[in-house]
């Protein structure tokens, strides 16, 4: 097996308009899992993924269905190049893929993404809610209200929404995946709402698993550093993109299929039965998070 070279910085500098599209990006984010090896962990099973069109979810999407899962994402309009990418991934792994586009902030949408998941897909197993919005800014006093508001209605609300419409169709064995950040962790002096809402995914996944464990429920939440995806390019100037990841001890950002795995192991009962309430770090070799 031929290891897969991962890019290091400086990238190429780079800015492109939200929401972005990763099809624009140079280079292209990993996300297929060409190293990954499959052992039928998922088959059977359905998942919703927010922000499945792109980056870390894109990735989470062709892995499941790697492991024999069929998937419903979710993102916005403007996005659909990018989620037909995807499906066309899913797709020649032998898996189905359904398209919802829509905005996680409107809780209507949320009620009928999940409905539609399991009108078209038969059920609904594994919940990943990993949608985001992240705007970097070097002053408090340059975070006006309305991003304030449209990160904590993505990063927050959406997360809440989106929860609050699938557990009526979760059962024993079901599972919540959260994407939360190393910023919701450290914090960052750029990213202070982004990291505020990251640090409420961490603490809304460990409350949350507390109530659900006795309805045997696991909900859980995967917490990366610098990871390459179009997050980037839309929030942050040219050189800040050139430089991500060059000050992680491997001194290069990671990849989304470098991060997807743990979505899977938390998706997994073979791998996982025994774990909730859990944030895991991926950071690239940084060990003072958490």
């Amino acid at each position: 097996m031929t290891r897969t070279a991962r890019p290091k910085s400086p990238l190429p500098p780079q800015q492109q308009e939200k929401p972005g599209l990763e099809s624009e990006m140079k280079p292209r984010p990993q996300y297929e899992g060409r190293n990954y090896k499959p052992a039928g962990k998922l088959v059977g099973k359905v998942a919703l993924i927010s922000g499945g069109d792109s980056g870390i979810g894109r990735s989470v999407a062709v892995l499941l269905a790697k492991e024999g899962a069929d998937v419903a994402i979710i993102y916005l309009p403007s996005e659909q190049p990018d989620a037909e990418e995807t499906k066309q991934v899913v797709t020649a792994e032998g898996r189905r893929i359904l398209l919802i586009p829509g905005d996680i902030t409107d809780v209507r949408f949320c009620r009928e993404a999940v409905q539609r998941t399991v009108s078209e897909l038969g059920k609904l197993d594994v919940l990943v809610n990993n949608a985001a919005y992240q705007q970097s800014q070097q002053h408090l006093e340059d975070i006006d209200l309305d991003q304030f508001d449209r990160t904590f209605r993505t990063n927050i609300y959406g997360y809440f929404y989106m929860t609050r419409a699938a557990l009526p169709h979760l059962k024993r064995g079901s599972a919540i995946i959260n994407c939360g950040s190393v910023a919701g962790l450290e914090g960052n002096e750029t990213l202070i709402d982004y990291a505020a809402t990251k640090g409420a995914i961490h603490a809304f996944t460990k409350s949350l698993a507390q109530n659900l464990v006795k309805r045997k429920i696991r909900v859980n939440c995967v917490a990366p550093g610098p990871i390459w995806t179009v997050l980037q390019p839309v929030s942050k100037s040219a050189k800040e993109v050139a430089e991500h990841g060059a000050d992680s001890p491997m001194k290069r950002p990671g990849q989304p299929d470098e991060v997807a795995p743990a979505f899977v192991f938390f998706a997994s009962e073979a791998d996982s039965s025994y774990i909730t309430g859990e944030v895991l770090a991926i950071q690239g070799g940084e060990t003072m998070a958490g």
